[in-house]
């Protein structure tokens, strides 16, 4: 799995589209450092930032690489090695890469600017975890579309269709809930519907690491009273593990039972 996963990670470290994908982060921390005096500012500049386009990138380039690199997967799958030794050495080799682009394209202007030296080192910490998080369970889920439909155009769709969902509907419908069941206590029902989507997990987590849950209300300070604890932040550590591992899981059952 090593050598096939060394192998995807250096053919997406040579694409165009990687080097855009670390120029953009690159310029976007350096302009946000140098022309804004408040971290806490940038960090929630970048927090609306990765929390749409990270998701986004990985589904896209899961997708992209999965169709692209079709005939090379068929080729090592006539060879004796393993299904799974193969399409988690794929899918390892997409995930690294983007999130190696995501830590260098934030870290080396942070580095910079001194940010290791201040307290803003914790939340910046954060953000990056949950960054790399998101980009391998988009990642996994991309995988998952893609080899579960042959067509190119299906798998595109479907992909796009699960991060719209949990990017933007699945707020939408959260929302109307909290709304509809309004005389009710809600409290666990908040909890449990913010961990079961890993976009709105990673957003409670930064804002509530920056001490603006003052903002959100009543909301926020059930948030704060589970999530600003160490054992929310344990709990919510794991459920983000948790949404990589299941979809991981069933790429390789996938794998096995696909005709290919």
């Amino acid at each position: 799995m090593l050598k096939i996963l060394k192998y995807s990670f250096f053919d997406l470290i040579r694409s165009r589209w990687s080097y855009i994908y670390f120029a953009f982060y690159l310029t976007l921390g350096v302009v946000l450092l140098f022309l804004n005096n408040d971290l806490s500012k940038a960090v929630i500049t970048l927090m609306n930032v990765i929390i749409v386009l990270v998701p986004l990138i990985g589904t896209i380039f899961g997708v992209m690489y999965y169709y692209n690199s079709k005939e090379f997967t068929e080729l090592l799958l006539a060879q004796p090695l393993k299904r799974t030794t193969i399409f988690l050495g794929q899918y390892l080799g997409v995930a690294i890469s983007l999130s190696m682009s995501l830590v260098l394209g934030l870290g080396i202007p942070f580095i910079f600017y001194g940010l290791f030296k201040s307290n803003a080192i914790w939340d910046f910490s954060l953000l990056l975890i949950t960054g790399v998080f998101l980009t391998f369970i988009f990642s996994a889920l991309a995988f998952n579309m893609a080899l579960s439909n042959e067509n190119k155009i299906k798998g595109f769709g479907y992909s796009i269709l699960v991060w719209l969902f949990l990017a933007i509907i699945y707020d939408g419908i959260f929302l109307m809930s909290l709304i509809l069941f309004e005389d009710y206590p809600l409290d666990k029902l908040s909890l449990i519907g913010t961990m079961l989507n890993p976009i709105d997990l990673s957003r409670t987590l930064i804002l509530l690491k920056l001490d603006i849950s003052a903002l959100l209300g009543y909301t926020g300070a059930v948030f704060k009273q589970f999530f600003g604890t160490h054992f929310g932040l344990i709990v919510s550590i794991t459920m983000l593990t948790i949404w990589v591992i299941l979809p991981v899981f069933r790429i390789i059952y996938k794998s096995a039972k696909k005709d290919f």
